[in-house]
């Protein structure tokens, strides 16, 4: 009996997904665990620098949730998005096996990406409660809508820059420096109300600070984030989705082949 094609592309996935972990972490003497061990010791380093400077700066605010609840989201979407670029030249051989499409690496890495950082999330959420810090999550519904909608955005945008890379090898090394500036701009170290209003405008065109402020308001107790939504974040996902998957269905063909 011939199996439909969700089925195909998800088998597709999976093997892509394996081939993935195993080429990133596969050589190491931990093994899998260090794609859980790398992330989570870069992000203890930062909240050890900065937690007591920024204790002082936002003292009504639990620092160590702060910060988690900021770069892990960026981090999610700066992945994804980076490794978008070079995805069809990984893995162009395996484009000879039909079943395989330019767009289920993306997918795998992406899926990757997610897996390995909620599992940092839920490490880093643990060992911050063990400090003795106050873990509320109000609102787990917020939480999950405001980081799948992240994942989908970072994908739509991933795919642009994958068919774009592709075809314009020049801007596979301009695209990780125009990400750069959005680790500033995206309200990782700094909540939005620190920063003076009248910029507000200018930063709230950034779906990246609704998905990290949004993450805040549904685990920091107490943390309001004037101007933010979901609504908002849905609405560029979908068409940032939109663009790049019409991108994308122009050039499959092309793509493949070359």
């Amino acid at each position: 009996m011939s199996r439909s094609g969700y089925n195909v592309q998800k088998s597709a996935i999976n093997a892509l997904f394996f081939r993935e972990i195993r080429t990133r972490f596969g050589k190491y003497r931990l093994g899998y665990l260090w794609a859980v061990l790398e992330p989570s010791a870069h992000l203890l380093v930062l909240l050890f620098f900065f937690g007591f400077i920024m204790h002082r700066t936002m003292p009504d605010i639990s620092f160590p949730l702060f910060l988690i609840n900021g770069i892990i989201p960026y981090f999610i979407f700066s992945n994804i998005t980076q490794r978008s670029i070079g995805a069809i030249e990984a893995n162009q051989g395996l484009f000879n096996y039909r079943p395989i499409k330019p767009i289920d690496t993306i997918i795998a890495r992406a899926k990757l990406e997610a897996v390995i950082y909620v599992a940092v999330y839920i490490l880093l959420m643990i060992v911050v409660g063990m400090t003795g810090e106050n873990i509320s999550v109000n609102n787990v519904l917020k939480l999950v809508s405001a980081w799948g909608l992240l994942i989908l955005f970072s994908c739509g945008i991933g795919v642009i820059f994958m068919v774009t890379g592709h075809f314009l090898p020049e801007a596979q090394k301009l695209f990780p420096v125009v990400l750069k500036p959005l680790y500033f701009i995206s309200g990782i170290m700094f909540p939005l109300h620190a920063i003076p209003k009248e910029y507000w405008p200018y930063l709230l065109w950034n779906p990246i600070l609704h998905a990290v402020e949004v993450s805040r308001e549904a685990v920091v107790a107490g943390y309001v984030s004037e101007g933010v939504s979901l609504e908002y974040l849905a609405i560029v996902t979908l068409a940032t989705l939109f663009i790049g998957l019409a991108i994308y269905r122009t050039r499959e063909e092309a793509m493949m082949t070359s």
